[in-house]
């Protein structure tokens, strides 16, 4: 399946190459072949060239890189955070907000005790950030190959949605163990303290089911908030260059590009934030208690039982899709990897258009 999948995404993107250099350095307006392709708001100087050819075995590696740094770095920054929303959803009764969550922890358990959970979600989201952006690119250029250029325009939010939803189904896969992990050692008090312990310890009790039983809800979770990560920030990124930014991106310098990119993802992250919040209720509370089902920890909850901690959720997700962008966009910048601009108009739409007037 991948392999087909990346032979067609790759003979297609590498067959009309020149018109992806040509328009990054500015040579001439030519259509990008994959509008749909990720939108990097920075760019490199006109004068280096590209490290590799789009569609290449070593780009779709070097996203993979990229995803990579840009999900385990930022994940791990704010275990704190994490760690106190996740008790703040299952323990609402003694954690009651975000400051009392915050000082009943470091009374407790010391400074230290914040970053309970650090090694599985480095490990864990560097594997989801692999999987997620690498696949992404792969899959948003199979879907506009198969709908032609035309309909990739037209219905680029759709492609959006399609390729970030089918990459992050297999991300998932990735990232369940080590989730399953994190939450048992920053939610169950002296369980464990590191991952090493809780692994095998989980292992023990209930076999290979301990890691994967929260992996539906974790795809409850992880695909509508992949989905509008990527939809909302490609359309967000377009819609700022076009109405807010006063002046062409190519114009733009880096650092100021690199504005409309953090932007962009902070914008991107807050409905992220909304959208998935129930599941990841959901997510702490299975993974906490041991022999419960999905089902079971959402009727218990409730409706409003399922929003508790959104607040700090949305600082933390919003937080995190912005600088996760930041990077994706410095990584491609610093390994020089092509990037068109932002979608524009097929010259065959524009004349059927002109055509039909």
């Amino acid at each position: 399946m991948f392999a087909s999948i990346y032979e067609a995404a790759r003979q297609s993107a590498i067959k009309n190459r020149k018109a992806h250099c040509e328009e990054d350095r500015g040579i001439a307006a030519v259509a990008p072949l994959v509008t749909g392709r990720q939108i990097a708001a920075a760019a490199t100087a006109t004068t280096e060239g590209d490290s590799c050819e789009f569609g290449s075995p070593k780009y779709y590696a070097l996203c993979c890189v990229g995803g990579v740094l840009s999900c385990g770095l930022t994940h791990t920054m704010v275990v704190p955070l994490d760690l106190v929303k996740c008790r703040l959803q299952v323990d609402s009764a003694k954690y009651k907000n975000l400051f009392t969550g915050f000082k009943i922890t470091v009374k407790e358990e010391g400074a230290r005790g914040l970053a309970k959970g650090w090694a599985p979600t480095f490990w864990g989201y560097s594997a989801q950030g692999l999987c997620k952006f690498g696949f992404y690119e792969i899959f948003k250029v199979y879907y506009a190959n198969l709908i032609g250029e035309e309909n990739a325009y037209l219905y680029r939010t759709s492609l959006y949605l399609a390729a970030s939803a089918s990459a992050e189904f297999f991300a998932d896969i990735a990232l369940s163990p080590f989730e399953a992990a994190k939450v048992k050692i920053q939610t169950t008090a002296g369980y464990a303290n590191t991952f090493r312990e809780a692994a095998p310890k989980m292992f023990q009790e209930e076999g290979i089911t301990a890691f994967y039983k929260g992996l539906v809800p974790l795809w409850m979770r992880q695909i509508p908030y992949t989905m509008m990560k990527f939809a909302c920030f490609e359309r967000t990124v377009e819609a700022l260059y076009q109405y807010v930014v006063p002046k062409p991106r190519a114009d733009c310098s880096k650092s100021e590009q690199l504005v409309v990119t953090f932007a962009a993802g902070y914008i991107a992250g807050v409905f992220c934030a909304i959208v998935s919040h129930p599941a990841d209720v959901v997510v702490s509370k299975l993974n906490q208690a041991k022999g419960s089902s999905a089902i079971t920890v959402a009727r218990n909850l409730g409706f409003m039982g399922m929003w508790k901690g959104l607040m700090p959720r949305i600082i933390m997700i919003g937080t995190l899709t912005a600088l996760q962008w930041f990077i994706y966009d410095g990584v491609k910048v610093a390994l020089r990897l092509p990037r068109p601009p932002p979608p524009s108009m097929p010259e065959s739409l524009k004349q059927k258009l002109e055509g039909a007037k």
